[in-house]
């Protein structure tokens, strides 16, 4: 026995997201009747979404991409700049984590959505490392303090993080957490300001000589890896 939700994400049809919003607003049956939150099912059950049956399962896709400046990480093809559109990806797929609208560097995206959540959870968190820059010079003071962790972060700590400074401007910096906007508002919280902001590796894949707009389908080997 699976949960719903679970189940449903497991299709590729659908976010995590998406199949809470069809949970919730009771358009989800198992076997005629509707399903909440709580309700587990098998893979044989009669699985209904609006009174139809789910599609076939979709071929699996993970894609590492360079997303450049100005894409915002969302399926939501109303948002002007979504992933969908910049890429002209005919099926389904979305990202796993974000970026902001003025971030570059490394994004996965998928149609499992059986995989988002677990690597979504904080016990989980796979390294990220992106390379900033800054439009004062980089303190030591600064690198020290994201070092030592602590910074409030909108209410919440930000967690001890490798930091190194590469050049006067420059440093690179190593998370696992994965709060919002936290490099930029680490930096701002320290009196200084991110210019420009890449991220280059998440756990075991990195960005490479990806060129902005790029996108390759990752290896099964940095598949399987990114699920253990």
């Amino acid at each position: 026995m699976i949960h719903i939700q679970t189940f449903l994400a497991k299709s590729g049809v659908y976010s995590r997201r998406e199949t809470g919003r069809l949970i919730e607003a009771g358009r989800v049956t198992a076997n005629g009747k509707v399903c909440t939150f709580k309700s587990e099912v098998e893979e044989s059950d009669h699985i209904l979404v609006d009174g139809l049956p789910l599609p076939p399962p979709a071929e699996r896709v993970y894609i590492a991409f360079h997303k450049p400046e100005g894409i915002t990480c969302t399926a939501q093809t109303a948002v002007e700049g979504n992933l969908i559109d910049y890429l002209k990806w005919e099926s389904r797929i979305f990202a796993i984590g974000r970026l902001d609208k003025a971030s570059t560097g490394l994004l996965l995206l998928t149609n499992d959505g059986s995989i988002v959540n677990p690597l979504m959870k904080e016990e989980a968190a796979k390294e990220k490392e992106y390379l900033v820059r800054t439009s004062r010079p980089v303190s030591d003071q600064m690198i020290e303090k994201m070092h030592e962790g602590g910074l409030l972060i909108k209410g919440k700590e930000a967690s001890p993080a490798f930091a190194e400074k590469t050049g006067e401007f420059t440093f690179r910096i190593i998370l696992k957490q994965g709060l919002n906007r936290q490099i930029r508002r680490m930096v701002s919280a320290c009196g200084n300001r991110v210019t420009d902001l890449k991220r280059i590796r998440i756990s075991h894949i990195h960005l490479g000589s990806l060129q902005p707009g790029e996108w390759r389908h990752l290896s099964e080997d940095e598949v399987s890896r990114l699920k253990s």
